[in-house]
């Protein structure tokens, strides 16, 4: 007599398995589509160096320009750029309504815009995204700076990406990259560090989410491993009775 596997219920457990971490993966991908500013917290008074993610989300479509405005309310003293390879940066400089005192500087003008524009042959394509660099200081002493972003396609398509969080927390289909300013540090450094210390002391915190996210993955990944290793251990052989 023939005796069966029980292998179709160990399968169906290492399939549900992988279902589970794929799904993570698929809503890990979903939540972090958006423009977003890294860090997503930095301290008042200080200079810190901020990076714009941008994801292209058209399957067909290519990201050949992105403008992010700063701040004209609570403005940066200073601003420098950085070059990305293959595309062009022009810093937009305007006079403000009123002069602005953040600290002990008083502001007349300031950077208010950033555009970065693609060299001919050069784009963010689907399924890719890019990463754009200021270096901006003192950080103003306020609750959050907000970033409005527009990020153009080479089919014409303009994607605007200022909504504002609302109270209830719900994040709108456009979010604005929204950067979170905390208190001005309580001790002084013995020397001033530069602005790279400066960037390399702050933390991402969708990097970090990116990073658990990850870990998670490879769990799972371990214990399906484990459980087919076992189901194999275990299974029995075909026998003729």
């Amino acid at each position: 007599m023939q005796q069966y596997s029980r292998a179709p219920r160990w399968r169906r457990g290492l399939t549900l398995i992988s279902l589970t971490a794929v799904g993570l993966l698929a809503g890990a991908g979903v939540a972090s589509a958006h423009v977003t500013v890294n860090p997503s917290e930095a301290a008042a008074g200080g200079f810190t160096k901020l990076t714009f993610r941008v994801p292209n989300e058209s399957p067909t479509a290519g990201t050949v320009a992105v403008t992010v405005d700063l701040p004209a309310d609570h403005p940066f003293a200073y601003v420098s750029v950085k070059q990305v390879p293959g595309w062009s940066v022009v810093p937009t400089t305007s006079t403000l309504p009123a002069p602005v005192t953040e600290g002990d500087v008083t502001i007349k003008e300031a950077v208010t815009s950033v555009t970065w524009t693609a060299d001919p042959g050069t784009m963010i394509g689907p399924g890719e995204f890019a990463e754009f660099d200021i270096s901006a200081g003192p950080v103003p002493d306020t609750e959050t700076l907000v970033f409005p972003t527009t990020q153009t396609y080479n089919d014409g398509e303009v994607v605007q990406w200022d909504e504002p969080t609302p109270a209830s927390g719900e994040e709108p289909e456009h979010p604005a990259p929204t950067l979170t300013v905390g208190p001005v540090a309580t001790t002084t450094p013995a020397t001033e560090p530069s602005v790279a210390a400066v960037a390399a002391t702050t933390s991402s915190g969708s990097d970090s989410t990116a990073t658990i996210l990850a870990a998670v993955s490879l769990v799972i990944a371990a214990a399906a491993l484990v459980v087919a290793a076992v189901a194999l251990r275990r299974r029995p052989e075909n026998r003729e009775g």
